[in-house]
């Protein structure tokens, strides 16, 4: 058995469990269920580096507002600034704004 088929058809049924999830607690259940709460805490981190990022903020004052190390912010920072990848963070930034102005601020 091919283990690329196997990977791409369990990151396909990955993405789709994520396209059939119709609402924030929802998703939060199953992300719960997923994945352990360093792996939570590390997304959410990453996330919230992200933003502060796009937003042109400061390494200090993402250091001090989310914990993230500077390694950590340096990763997000490249794929954010890659031709090649970042895409993702910029599809769910726009959309997020669109949903609430982007009103709904994380801790800063």
């Amino acid at each position: 058995m091919n283990d690329n088929c196997t990977d791409e058809k369990s990151m396909n049924y990955l993405y789709e469990a994520f396209l059939c999830l119709e609402t924030k607690e929802e998703c939060a259940a199953f992300l719960d269920d997923l994945c352990t709460s360093l792996e939570l805490k590390s997304l959410s981190q990453r996330m919230q580096v992200a933003k502060m990022l796009s937003e042109k903020k400061i390494y200090n004052n993402i250091v001090a507002s989310t914990g993230a190390s500077t390694a950590t912010i340096s990763r997000v920072n490249r794929t954010l600034n890659s031709k090649y990848s970042g895409q993702g963070y910029k599809i769910v930034f726009e959309r997020l704004a669109g949903k609430d102005g982007g009103k709904e601020d994380i801790k800063q």
